[in-house]
């Protein structure tokens, strides 16, 4: 195998074609130099979250500690400058001289990849880093580091930038204190996109951080608008009282996964009251598990494994699944809920209304990449198998009442997938019998490549119209919806299929939907939901990503899901025609002394082209040689635009503006989408009072 700090260099070829490669070829990186070339290697990306990945790296290093009972206080503070200060009260980072580095422990940690004391010994059972790169690289990629050490009496610090020591370790002065403190600067030649902490992310993340720790406290303080310093080295661990001012949050749990699943389910209505909790080690294994069933569609399971969340599940994950299904078909069978000739639960039913979290603790820790998405230890499949199917079964049994709610659940799960079933199997076999699975608003383009293929969306069939007319045939497809589609946020597969927009959605992606969902077969590339700028528009639009979210999520992860961004302005000054964006835009094209002369209809030439719903104000534009009237067309809808404009302004791909959907937290993401489009009316009228003055009205 290579070594990590190895690249091989571009093949060079001589004059007569042959190449030549050779020694002079290989290029060796010392220290840290790695890390800066391929950042993306070690923290996934050089955007926002590769940027709260370091406060991550860091901060898993006193958790770490607080797993192994060493801990159970850690503070981090956002500080001008882009500074941040990871503290703890922890063992404090060795310093002494370590045998094979000759240098400190202390400097072989921040300075040397994979370097650590969570491979062996007795140093930490249980850790999330296991690569022991994490301190070295956010070291590496931030152009100031200060770590400061208290431990066996003294105070110690080092300082570097760009992952080198300025200076050796140096003693600060005696303390009574132990812990560790790093404070960081990230650096804005690799983070090119700035240096801009959420506070609000780092709040979530630390926050699931608290709950997976019983009895770890954590404070998250924003002094980045305050006037704070960095202290005096080796005087003080924690620097919360000095700023009691800023905005902070601090998170303590006792109750641990039970806390977190309450949490989960604030938003929600839960069809049981006990909440099933497990804590037991097999061969070495921790498992923790927690779950209830809420009166929801969707599944909800946060898995984690050494307190990392692995997003894209793993090994564990597999262990609960296929424990879930078993146990709940066994206790069915002997509880008479399912009948001798009925069919078993499947993993999907078992799966509605979930609310999980599964969370696993090994010594030897296998994740797929640096960045933990997926766990790969074998043996945590059997653990949690094993302690889930044994705890399972008898909190059935020792709950009758939360049993039967969760039977009836699973059962009416069971019947929904059957009718969804065969709602689907009748509506893609209808299609295919119509125009090849085609439906029949669809204008579609003449490529068949979906690379270069792209859907409109669009809102009714004046819109549709316009876009048909205007739109490059080649590439681009419009599919016209009629009104609002249907609320899909607690709407089964059957119920969603009975509505003919949907349909028309499904069978225009190619995708299908469900179980059978295919993203190879997506026919389009760029898929762009094109909606009037107005309030019905906004809600339309929200009702669409509400669909996409929860039945084509890979279509938005996959970076093909667009909202397009028509002009709200139609300017004329003189010859000149300006279409603009936004009010700023506006302004600025009609010059600050415009005074508005008179409100008046658009001409007639204007209403033969445009809807009745379109007005236009003519106001004065003062200028060197005579006052120029301007004419303002506000678009309320894209079908108040001819085809030229609509081309020019929204479709052509060398002037228009498009936004790309991403999601950049699928839990925060599921949330809101709950509150928003769910029937929880009181948690929706509380999110819209938190958050009126964030709204912009056109009133």
């Amino acid at each position: 195998m290579w070594p990590f700090f190895v690249f091989v260099a571009k093949e060079k070829v001589k004059k007569e074609g042959k190449s030549s490669y050779g020694a002079a070829d290989i290029t060796v990186l010392e220290g840290l130099e790695a890390v800066r070339r391929r950042p993306g290697m070690y923290i996934g990306t050089t955007g926002p979250d590769g940027l709260h990945h370091l406060v991550w790296e860091i901060f898993d290093n006193s958790r770490d500690e607080a797993m192994g009972g060493f801990a159970d206080d850690v503070e981090v503070v956002l500080l001008p400058h882009a500074i941040v200060r990871v503290a703890d009260n922890g063992r404090g980072i060795p310093v002494d001289i370590h045998k094979q580095t000759k240098v400190s422990a202390l400097e072989t940690v921040m300075t040397t990849l994979h370097a650590g004391g969570k491979f062996g010994g007795e140093g930490y059972k249980v850790s999330g880093g296991l690569h022991g790169v994490g301190a070295a690289v956010v070291n590496a990629l931030s152009t100031w580091l200060f770590a400061e050490v208290h431990r066996d009496g003294g105070a110690f610090s080092q300082e570097y930038a760009l992952g080198k020591k300025k200076a050796a370790v140096k003693k600060l002065s005696g303390s009574k204190l132990h812990g560790t403190v790093i404070s960081f600067s990230p650096d804005p030649q690799i983070f090119t996109g700035g240096i801009n902490f959420d506070f609000d992310k780092i709040v979530a993340h630390l926050r699931e951080q608290a709950y997976l720790v019983k009895g770890m406290r954590i404070s998250i303080i924003d002094a980045r608008r305050s006037e704070a310093k960095m202290p005096r080295p080796g005087e003080v661990l924690y620097i919360r009282d000095q700023l009691r001012d800023c905005p902070s949050q601090s998170f303590y749990f006792e109750g641990g996964l039970r806390s977190l699943i309450s949490f989960t389910n604030r938003n929600q209505k839960p069809i049981h009251k006990n909440i099933f909790y497990v804590e037991k080690e097999v061969e070495g294994v921790g498992v923790e598990i927690a779950l209830q069933y809420v009166d929801d569609i969707a599944a909800r399971v946060l898995p984690f494994a050494n307190n990392i969340y692995t997003t894209e599940g793993g090994t564990h994950v597999t262990g609960f699944k296929g424990a879930l299904t078993r146990t709940l078909n066994a206790y069915a069978r002997k509880s008479g809920a399912l009948k001798e000739n009925e069919e078993n639960f499947t993993g999907e039913d078992v799966l509605e209304g979930l609310a999980a979290v599964v969370s696993v603790k090994l010594r030897e820790i296998q994740f797929e990449g640096q960045t933990k998405g997926k766990l790969g230890s074998v043996e945590a499949r059997g653990a949690v198998d094993t302690v889930l199917s044994e705890n399972l079964g008898v909190f059935l049994e020792e709950h009758p009442e939360d049993a039967r709610a969760i039977m009836g659940k699973v059962a009416l799960a069971l019947k929904a997938r059957k009718a969804a079933k065969a709602a689907k199997d009748s509506v893609l076999r209808k299609g295919a019998m119509e125009g090849f699975g085609l439906p029949g608003k669809l204008a579609d383009c003449q490529s068949k490549e979906p690379s270069e293929s792209e859907l409109f969306i669009v809102e009714g069939d004046s819109a549709g119209g316009s876009a048909k007319q205007g739109r490059d045939r080649r590439i681009q497809a419009i599919l016209p919806l009629r009104g609002k589609i249907l609320n899909v946020e607690r709407a089964r597969l059957d119920k969603m299929l009975a509505s003919q927009s949907v349909k028309d959605l499904i069978l225009g992606l190619g995708t299908a939907i469900g179980d059978i969902f295919d993203i190879s077969k997506l026919r389009y590339h760029k898929i762009i939901l094109a909606t009037d700028a107005d309030v019905d528009g906004a809600h339309i639009r929200t009702l669409l990503l509400t669909l996409f979210f929860r039945h084509f999520k890979p279509i938005v992860e996959g970076g093909y899901l667009f909202i397009a961004q028509p002009p709200l302005y139609k300017i004329k000054k003189g010859k000149e025609v300006l279409y603009a964006y936004s009010d700023e835009e506006k302004n600025a094209f009609i010059g600050k002394d415009a005074q508005i002369e008179e409100d008046t209809a658009f001409d007639p030439e204007a209403a033969t082209a445009h809807s009745d719903d379109s007005a236009e104000d003519e106001i004065a534009a003062d200028t060197k040689s005579k006052t120029q009237k301007v004419s303002i067309q506000r678009y309320k809808g894209l079908g108040e635009m001819n085809p030229d404009e609509l081309w020019e302004t929204t479709m052509n791909p060398n002037n228009r503006v498009l936004k790309l959907v991403t999601i950049e937290d699928a839990q925060d993401a599921d949330r809101i989408f709950d509150i928003l489009m769910g029937e929880d009316v009181s948690s929706r009228k509380s999110f819209i009072q938190s958050n009126a003055k964030l709204a912009h009205l056109d009133i």
